[in-house]
C-alpha cells in the first residue's frame, strides 16, 4: 500500500491480510499493518524493520525508496518480532549499516540474532540526538511501553514523532482506511499495553514538551490532523479513568439461564435511564472486546454460574485477564448462580476484591438455577445500586 506523507520520509510498511491471530491471541478480522519508515537525507535512517510475515514485500518497498543509496543506520525502536523481525535481513542487505538503539536493546538484541555487531552499533539515551543533515533525531526512553527497551524518536525539522507501540491499532490500512481509529486503537491498548498506565503517563509528559504534527506510529495509521484528540484519549486509558459512563454486563453462562438473568438486567437498567448498557457473552464473544469494554465503560456488572466449586471458567479468564491488565476504579456489581451450592459470587470476590479502587455494590444478587418472578426486586435492587 502506498502511504505519502513527506518528500523526506517513506513510508515502506506493509499489511498482512492472511494473519488469523495477533500475538496468538488476539483476533484480527481485518489483518494488521506493520509499519517502517525511511528518512532520506544525507545519511538514510531506517525507523524499524517488519514481521518476518511481511519482509519480502518490505524489502522491495525500501529498495524501491533508497532508489540505489543503502541505509546508513538502523533505529531500533522496540525488539519484539513484529517490527524487528527483518534485522537480520537488513544486516545482510547493508552489511556497513549502524544499528542505534539503547543499552538494553543492544542487551536483549544478541536474544533474537546471531550478528556481527562489533563497530555497527550505536548506544543513545534519553535527549541523545542524531543528525541525518536537514533532519535531526531525537531519542526518548519509554521503558516498560510496553517492553523495557522500548524508546520512541522525535524528529524536529519536520515534527514527527516515531511513536513505537504507542497510537497503534489494529487492522491493514487496506483494509480499513475509513474506519474509525478508537475502536480498534483501544481494543489494541487495553489488551496489549493497558498494563503499563503508568510508563504510558510518563512518556505523555515528555511527549508534552514536543512540538508534534504528525504521530507514525508502529501499527495503524500515520496521524495528521486533531492530534489532541488522540493524545486526551491515550491520557485518559493510561489514567485508568473511564472514557464513558455506561455499564458493562459481561455473564457466563452453562445453559442459558444466567445469560436470560443478565438480559433481564439490562432491561431494568435501560427501563431506569441508564446511559449505556452493553451485555457480553463470554463464552461466545472475543475476551479482548469484553477487556476493552470493561475499561471503556465506568461500571460493571459480572453475572456467572457457579462450577466446580468455584465460578465457570471464562469468568474466571474474564477477572483475571482483567487483572492482569490492572483494572481499577471502576464499580462492580455481581450477579452468581447455582443450583445447590452457589459458590460464583465468592469466587469473582476474592479476585476482584485485590484490584484497586473497585467498590463491590450490594446487593450480590443470588439466583437458584432459573430466574424467577422472585428474583426481579433483587435485581431491581442491584440496577438501583449500579444507578
Amino acid at each position: 500500500m502506498s502511504v505519502k506523507f513527506s518528500d523526506s520520509v517513506k513510508y515502506i510498511g506493509v499489511d498482512d491480510t492472511t494473519i488469523d491471530l495477533f500475538e496468538s491471541q488476539y483476533v484480527v478480522p481485518k489483518g494488521v499493518s506493520y509499519n517502517s519508515y525511511v528518512i532520506l537525507d544525507d545519511k538514510v535512517a531506517l525507523m524499524d524493520t517488519v514481521d518476518k510475515r511481511g519482509m519480502e514485500q518490505w524489502e522491495k518497498n525500501l529498495t524501491a525508496a533508497l532508489d540505489g543509496r543503502a541505509v546508513d543506520y538502523l533505529i531500533i525502536q522496540h525488539l519484539e518480532p513484529d517490527h524487528a523481525g527483518s534485522i537480520a535481513r537488513l544486516v545482510e542487505l547493508y552489511p556497513e549499516v549502524t544499528l542505534v538503539g539503547n543499552a538494553k536493546t543492544f542487551q536483549m538484541l544478541p536474544q533474537f540474532f546471531d550478528l556481527p555487531l562489533e563497530g555497527h552499533t550505536l548506544t543513545v539515551k534519553e535527549g541523545d540526538t542524531l543528525s541525518l543533515g536537514s533532519h535531526t533525531l531525537t531519542f526518548v526512553m519509554a521503558p516498560m511501553v510496553h517492553w523495557p527497551e522500548v524508546m520512541v524518536t522525535y524528529e524536529s525539522s519536520e515534527k514527527i514523532l516515531f511513536s513505537a507501540d504507542g497510537f497503534g491499532k489494529f487492522g491493514a490500512l487496506s483494509l480499513t482506511e475509513n474506519e474509525d481509529w478508537a475502536c480498534e486503537a483501544r481494543r489494541y491498548y487495553f489488551n496489549i499495553v493497558g498494563k503499563y498506565g503508568i510508563p504510558v503517563q510518563t512518556l505523555l509528559k515528555k511527549a508534552a514538551g514536543l512540538d508534534i504534527a504528525t504521530i507514525c506510529p508502529l501499527h495503524g495509521p500515520i496521524l495528521t490532523e486533531n492530534l489532541g484528540y488522540y493524545l486526551d484519549l491515550y491520557n485518559t486509558w493510561s489514567s485508568y479513568e473511564p472514557e464513558s459512563k455506561g455499564i458493562l454486563i459481561a455473564y457466563a453462562s452453562i445453559h442459558g439461564n444466567t445469560g436470560k438473568a443478565a438480559e433481564k438486567l439490562a432491561e431494568i437498567l435501560r427501563s431506569k435511564g441508564a446511559e449505556k448498557v452493553v451485555v457480553s457473552d463470554l463464552a461466545r464473544e472475543d475476551m479482548a472486546e469484553v477487556i476493552e469494554d470493561a475499561f471503556r465503560y465506568d461500571r460493571m456488572i459480572v453475572a456467572a454460574a457457579s462450577y466446580d466449586g468455584g465460578v465457570f471458567p471464562c469468568m474466571q479468564d474474564f477477572l483475571h485477564h482483567l487483572q492482569s491488565k490492572a483494572y481499577q476504579n471502576r464499580k462492580v456489581g455481581i450477579v452468581e448462580n447455582g443450583s445447590w451450592g452457589p459458590t460464583a459470587a465468592r469466587t469473582m470476590k476474592a479476585i476482584l476484591e485485590p484490584m484497586k479502587n473497585i467498590t463491590i455494590v450490594d446487593p450480590v444478587v443470588t439466583i437458584k438455577s432459573t430466574l424467577k418472578e422472585s428474583d426481579i426486586p433483587n435485581l431491581e435492587a442491584l440496577a438501583d445500586a449500579m444507578l
